[in-house]
């Protein structure tokens, strides 16, 4: 089933403010909240949904791709651009928690009565990787290593030697302490993160060797990134979860995945069209010819008819890249340049001399034929 316009779900405008989109977001997730709908799928399906549309439209950068590209800009592997169909009920509350205060509801957890433990975040990750023109046509997959934090094997990524954690005496489990006040204007009640047990809520009792508490360790993983067909050049694509692992089993970070195209030799890219230089010879160009141009697959024949000008613009359509959105391919677009010779022997010098004042060698431009001007107008209309 296709996704829903972001802005749609959130039923702003694309011009609304951060301060719009933020306030549009709480409505629904209040709305939709697994609190008030207990065992109602299809109110945590839109609470997902909503959630989902906030992460990317109270991101820069990912609002800023999602209006440029849509949908397909935040597909790819794991969720392209942090999508929220790969996000859990945890993943929401640790993100956005903050969205729901002073409505009633936990941070940390469904029903929390307004328990607000902390769940650790890990820090995302960015790699680079060059695609060739070839990859960047059809798509491919990418198997990366990639050094990072893992959460430890030896205490299961809880930081404990033996499991065993105890609630958290100075706030009783809650992650927060509350503190009252005396002010001129009445007593004031703040909520701070507590600093024995650091907004967990529990404290460890025994740490792992390993870990030394912390739950994470350094090491390496293999990840798998589909990178879809028709990306650009210095595109980002999100891996969701794929970062750094957090630390005392909290969620991982996401691992985000910087395009780099290597140039072509001969092809030149501008969207999905790409551009070829032909060079024919000035016989060539006069009798005809046909010649082979570079395609993304191989080789292509292509006629140049009898009288072919220099700056003809010759297509093969459907030869191009495929669009980001759309999948339409574009075409290749090859420039006709003559060749004009810049060094002649005696006797083709005495050739081109009893040519040079025949009626067929006279310019004589008609007015079939374009300027340069016409012929770009062309080809941006076409």
């Amino acid at each position: 089933m296709a996704k829903r316009d972001y802005y749609e779900v959130l039923g702003v405008s694309k011009g609304a403010s951060e301060s719009e989109i933020k306030k549009a977001y709480r409505k629904m997730a209040v709305k939709y909240h697994p609190d008030k709908n207990p065992d109602d799928a299809s109110a945590e399906e839109k609470f997902k949904e909503a959630a989902e549309a906030y992460e990317v439209l109270s991101n820069a950068d990912k609002k800023s791709r999602y209006d440029q590209f849509g949908h397909a800009g935040m597909s790819g592997a794991g969720g392209f651009g942090g999508g929220g169909g790969g996000m859990n009920m945890d993943d929401i509350f640790s993100q956005f928690g903050d969205i729901f205060g002073g409505g009633g509801f936990g941070g940390g957890g469904f029903g929390g009565g307004g328990r607000r433990t902390r769940v650790n975040k890990g820090s995302n990750l960015r790699v680079r990787v060059k695609l060739n023109l070839q990859e960047v046509a059809n798509g491919v997959t990418k198997k990366l290593k990639v050094n990072k934090y893992l959460g430890c094997d030896d205490c299961n990524g809880t930081g404990a030697d033996d499991g065993k954690m105890n609630t958290c005496n100075t706030c009783g489990g809650r992650g927060q302490v509350t503190r009252v006040m005396n002010t001129p204007l009445g007593q004031m009640q703040t909520a701070s993160t507590c600093p024995s047990c650091n907004g967990q809520g529990q404290t460890i009792v025994n740490k792992c060797t390993s870990c030394y508490g912390d739950g994470i360790v350094k090491g390496e993983e293999v990840i798998e990134v589909k990178i879809p067909a028709g990306v650009g050049n210095d595109m980002q694509l999100s891996v969701r979860g794929k970062g750094n692992a957090a630390a005392k089993s909290g969620v991982p970070g996401d691992l985000i995945v910087l395009v780099e195209e290597e140039e072509h030799p001969l092809l030149k890219r501008d969207g999905s069209n790409l551009h070829y230089e032909l060079y024919v010879t000035f016989i060539d160009a006069a009798l005809g010819t046909t010649v082979e141009v570079p395609t993304i697959e191989g080789k292509a024949r292509i006629k140049v008819e009898p009288g072919t000008q220099s700056g003809k613009l010759l297509r093969l359509r459907g030869k191009g890249l495929p669009d980001l959105d759309y999948g339409r391919k574009g075409d290749i677009l090859v420039h006709a340049n003559v060749w004009i010779p810049k060094k002649l022997s005696k006797d083709e010098k005495k050739t081109l001399e009893q040519l040079r004042d025949s009626e067929n060698f006279q310019p004589d431009p008609g007015r079939g034929e374009k300027s340069f001007f016409d012929k770009m107008k062309d080809y941006f209309h076409n």
